[in-house]
């Protein structure tokens, strides 16, 4: 790179430091010079080579034809040189001078010149290099830093999977060290660009995410990963790094960086790694040591060696041996498979299967492949043939050593049918009644609790070890079988000789030949014991659940007919001078969900009307009992004469101390109707709601905690004056809770609802009961009072 230029505006050019500036300017484009003398002189004599090899002519010769075309070209001799080169080799360097040479039109011819320079220049350099540090070098200052890269990284790719730094220019020394080796399965960006074969193009390392030599110093900066092979087979990775964010590129660049990767696998296809303690498998058995590894073998296996066209490309495998244990997947003989392609021999390996695509892969990076159970298929005669295998690729030296075990279909059969058997305590026979034989299998001597060496029994035999009881299914199954010649069934209890009693079914058919004579009998004994305890089990759970839900009917029954003789739906309306009271009960929908809803409206010997609800915690006959004992209560509380806030505190030492500890919520109220006021209490119930006119709100709250919780307990009063045309109503959480919202909304859905107030109070409850959105299926209480 250029050093920087020094601003030295002003200043004189006879002064001191104008004579020395001059100096150094004189300086700077000597040495340009004789670095770019440095950079052709190579090319220069390669292109002498060339025209000696070309006109047969000497060096001395062939230095005046080059002076002399360059005079008529008029083009520089450096410039002339590459032409030659390009012209003499047609390589993938050379498509790649020529195009970018064709993008660059808008350039100056001396920067046009200077482009194939460098291109040609980083080629020589990569060539002549004796260590991939040297290429990495070459590359870096003849053809990368022009495009903005300030370092580079040549990657070898282990045959384990790893990685090895083989060279580096433009990271420091200490980040080179730290980066000299990554281990298998470590996510890096090299890693990711030896999967890829187009190669990796990142805009920011901040959008891989993945750790990287150079990360700390650009951690925003473009980067390139690019996989270097030759022939098909990949043997390392390219990876550029830009200092800032690297913008889309033209194909003339990213096809210079492919050649320039092509470059470096020549020279990692050559090169000796680096020494390192552990050492790695570089040296590989040749062909030969791998065909005798192959017919060392207990399983099938073929060698491959790659087959490159004419312009270097890897097009398919050559089977250049195939072991004595191979079978192929047609019946074809050995010697018909040996020596063929593999895509002629298999065409569809490139198929579903995508066995060729594995095989290529394995060549390229050297990493090995396994599978079990891969469905093959093989084309001969245009007959589609299938089978199932077990696959293992690897790759030695130059070659791939493919091993497949076909699947004995007949044998996985086989195996199956026993899991089968051994699972579902199935046990085979097979009885010849002309000859005597008897044939067991394995599981029917276990199910018979005998040992495999054990004579099998005959069917004649069967009552003998049989439970008593079980003897007229026996006949039954024996009769059908052996007389009418019909297959049967019967199920028995075995009384093994080790005292267990096993529960078993059998089941059997009849082969008869050809005049209708019976001469074997085949069948299967089941081992259901499980299945018989199941269902004994299963049978008396039964019972106990249609005992209990008569018992839960029953106490469902009872209990509703509490809650029915205690809160009618309505009653009879209170005589009260100038208030209408009105009360509604909704028993919950599912009779198993029977409460402890209550209410309750009297007027006691003062004069004064009780009004209350109330809701005990739970359901079912506890619920419904608890809360007549607190309903009672208050009842008879209620004639003391106590205010509300006493008759509360009461009743909760009544919950707390006798009836086993319930909880419960009330508000309880005292109406006054010379007064028309209303004094009243809760005990953690939902206050009372005042409708006037067309405002409806809750009274304001006043502190009183949950009836039952503890022994004792005080509760707040408040008192409202209530005027003609009001309407009061105190109802229990069944009237408004939801699962799916607040009770502050379920609440504001109420309120919106009483505003709109029907003729008459009775009309107005009803109306909240239709209109409400509850879906706890609760029941609910509703008392009403209305000043008139």
């Amino acid at each position: 790179m250029d050093p920087p230029s020094l601003d030295l505006a002003g200043v004189s050019p006879t002064s001191p430091v104008g004579r020395l500036a001059a100096t150094v300017d004189r300086l700077h484009r000597e040495v340009r010079a004789a670095h770019a003398e440095a950079e052709g002189r190579a090319l220069i004599e390669l292109a002498k080579g060339i025209l000696v090899e070309r006109l047969g002519c000497g060096p001395a010769q062939a230095a005046r034809q080059l002076a002399e075309l360059t005079e008529q070209a008029k083009v520089s001799a450096l410039e002339f040189a590459v032409e030659v080169i390009n012209q003499a080799a047609r390589d993938r360097v050379s498509e790649v001078t020529d195009a970018f040479l064709a993008a660059a039109a808008g350039r100056t011819e001396a920067e046009r010149g200077s482009a194939a320079v460098r291109l040609r220049a980083a080629e020589s350099g990569a060539l002549a290099a004796d260590d991939t540090q040297a290429v990495a070098d070459s590359l870096l200052e003849h053809a990368l830093r022009p495009l903005g890269a300030v370092a580079v990284a040549v990657w070898a790719a282990d045959a384990d999977g790893s990685l090895t730094l083989a060279g580096s220019a433009g990271f420091s020394p200490a980040e080179a060290t730290r980066w000299r080796y990554v281990p298998p399965e470590v996510a890096t960006v090299a890693r990711r660009g030896l999967t890829e074969r187009a190669g990796l193009w990142f805009a920011s390392l901040a959008e891989t995410g993945l750790p990287t030599i150079g990360r700390r110093l650009h951690p925003d900066g473009g980067r390139v990963a690019v996989p270097a092979g030759t022939w098909g087979r990949i043997h390392g990775v390219l990876e550029i790094a830009w200092p800032g964010p690297l913008g889309p590129q033209p194909p003339q660049v990213v096809r210079q960086v492919e050649a320039l990767a092509e470059l470096c696998a020549h020279t990692l296809e050559t090169s000796t790694p680096p020494h390192d303690p552990d050492p790695q498998p570089w040296v590989l058995p040749d062909a030969a040591e791998l065909m005798d590894l192959a017919d060392g073998l207990h399983d099938p296996a073929l060698v491959l060696v790659p087959h490159i066209d004419d312009s270097g490309r890897l097009v398919d495998f050559r089977i250049q041996h195939v072991n004595i244990r191979f079978l192929d997947p047609a019946g074809r003989p050995r010697a018909m498979v040996s020596g063929a392609l593999l895509l002629e021999a298999y065409p569809m390996t490139a198929g579903k299967s995508e066995l060729f695509q594995r095989i290529e892969r394995v060549y390229a990076t050297g990493k090995p492949f396994r599978a079990q159970r891969m469905h093959l298929t093989a084309l001969v005669d245009q007959v589609s043939l299938s089978a199932v295998a077990d696959i293992s690729i690897s790759r030695h030296g130059s070659s791939v050593l493919l091993i497949w075990r076909i699947e004995d279909e007949t044998a996985r059969l086989a195996s199956l049918l026993q899991h089968a058997q051994r699972l579902g305590r199935i046990g085979g026979f097979e009885e010849n009644l002309l000859t005597g034989e008897i044939t067991w299998n394995d599981q029917l001597f276990h199910l018979y609790g005998r040992p495999v060496s054990s004579t099998p029994l005959s069917l004649e035999e069967l009552p003998a070890h049989a439970h008593p009881d079980d003897a007229v299914a026996i006949g039954r199954f024996l009769r059908t079988l052996l007389h009418h010649r019909r297959p049967a069934s019967a199920a028995f209890r075995l009384q093994r000789p080790d005292g267990v009693t096993r529960h078993i079914r059998v089941v059997a058919e009849p082969v008869l030949d050809t005049d209708g004579r019976l001469l074997v009998v085949r069948g299967a004994y089941q081992d259901i014991s499980a299945q018989h305890w199941t269902e004994v089990a299963l049978a008396a759970t039964r019972d106990q659940l249609a005992h209990t839900e008569q018992q839960a009917t029953e106490r469902n029954r009872l209990a509703l007919q509490l809650q029915h003789a205690i809160m009618p739906p309505t009653q009879a309306p209170l005589e009260v001078p100038e208030l209408e009271v009105a009360v509604r009960y909704r028993p919950a929908e599912t009779e198993q969900l029977v409460g402890g809803d209550w209410y309750d409206t009297v007027v006691l010997p003062s004069g004064l009307v009780l009004l209350c609800v109330g809701d005990v915690a739970g359901h079912g006959i506890e619920a419904a009992t608890s809360m007549v004992v607190l309903r009672n209560a208050l009842r008879g509380l209620a004639v003391t004469g106590a205010g509300p806030g006493q008759l509360l505190s009461w009743l909760n030492t009544v919950a707390h101390h006798l009836t086993g500890s319930v909880t419960a919520t009330a508000v309880c109220a005292l109406y006054d109707p010379d007064r028309h006021t209303l004094r009243w209490a809760r005990g953690g119930h939902l206050p009372p709601v005042l409708v006037r006119g067309a405002e409806a709100a809750p009274l304001p709250l006043v502190k009183g905690m949950l009836l039952g919780a503890v022994p004792e307990a005080d509760y707040e009063e408040a008192e409202v004056q209530l005027a003609p045309e009001d309407t009061l109503l105190m109802y229990t959480d069944g009237l408004i809770e939801r699962r799916d919202r607040s009770v502050e909304e379920s609440l504001t859905h109420l309120l919106t609802t009483v505003r709109t107030a029907p003729r008459t109070l009775d009309q107005q409850l009803d109306r909240l009961l239709t209109y409400s959105k509850s879906d706890t299926d609760d029941d609910t209480c509703l008392v009403g009072i209305r000043v008139t």
